[in-house]
């Protein structure tokens, strides 16, 4: 019998759209009770933190500073092939 479970899902994750651009933050727990950020594009392409957070807040808060400071377009391989 295996006993491994499928990771849990924070209900913090969720869509993110601005200026038409729409991506997927993923946060999940690893296991051990820390949490995973994961933010995915358009088109499935995802940056993913390589450091565990403490709580799923900090991930999420974390995934909204980055985007913030850094511009949606850090995130997303799928702006250049928009014409409009």
């Amino acid at each position: 019998m295996d006993n491994e479970r499928a990771p849990a899902i924070s209900p913090l994750s969720r869509t993110f759209t601005r200026d038409g651009w729409t991506l997927e933050i993923d946060i999940y727990e690893d296991g051990s009770g820390k949490w995973l950020l994961e933010v995915v594009d358009e088109r499935n392409t995802s940056t993913v933190w390589t450091e565990p957070f403490d709580t799923e807040q900090l991930a999420l808060d974390e995934a909204l500073r980055a985007i913030e400071e850094e511009g949606i377009a850090a995130f997303s391989e799928s702006l250049p092939y928009r014409d409009n």
